[in-house]
């Protein structure tokens, strides 16, 4: 592992970090912008299929830290009158199991980005965060027992995976700086001349 991966895993907890401070936007349906999955989708793309689960896992977990409690022990709950029963709707982890899925769908787009389309995996990491929205609604429902799709939740998924889409060429413009800072090569240009040179 080189100083370009450290480097990344340093990207996603600085995220972390960030995403305590991001805004939701009550004029779109209380839609936000999710730093931490922006950062994991755009580094995917990047890196190999070892670096890239290393930071699924990275970023899963530290995802489940900030959104899934897990209910304490009975001696170390407390007065029940005092303390409401804290227990998530999702058990610790399954993050890091969506955070893999959508690492393995940005690896699919590997060949269009190292021939610098980039703007390709920008759009499709927009795809990728309403997709993963989307599963992790159907799992926290799945466990609730209750399934609820309504026009604003729709919206609200929506609204979410386009901003968070939008900062996409802002992450890749500091990946490409990082690769350079570190060489490390993330785009071969090569490819689409030898491309052109078989035809």
């Amino acid at each position: 592992m080189g100083w370009y991966h450290l480097s990344l895993l340093s990207l996603v907890i600085t995220a972390c970090i960030f995403q305590q401070f991001t805004p939701s936007f009550q004029s779109l349906c209380d839609a936000g912008i999710l730093l931490v999955p922006l950062v994991f989708l755009c580094a995917a793309v990047t890196v190999g299929a070892g670096p890239m689960l290393l930071l699924a896992f990275t970023a899963g977990f530290l995802w489940d830290a900030q959104h899934v409690i897990t209910p304490l022990p009975p001696e170390l709950a407390g007065n029940p009158e005092v303390y409401d029963d804290p227990g998530g709707d999702v058990k610790f982890g399954y993050s890091i199991m969506l955070y893999a899925l959508m690492g393995f769908f940005m690896q699919g787009l590997q060949p269009l980005f190292r021939e610098g389309k980039w703007h390709i995996s920008a759009l499709l990491a927009g795809i990728a965060i309403f997709l993963y929205l989307s599963a992790e609604y159907l799992c926290v429902t799945f466990v609730r027992g209750d399934l609820i799709i309504s026009r604003t939740l729709f919206l609200k998924i929506s609204f979410t995976a386009l901003l968070t889409m939008l900062l996409c060429p802002l992450v890749f413009w500091i990946l490409y700086r990082l690769a350079a800072l570190f060489h490390h090569t993330i785009s071969y240009e090569g490819l689409a001349s030898e491309r052109n040179a078989a035809d």
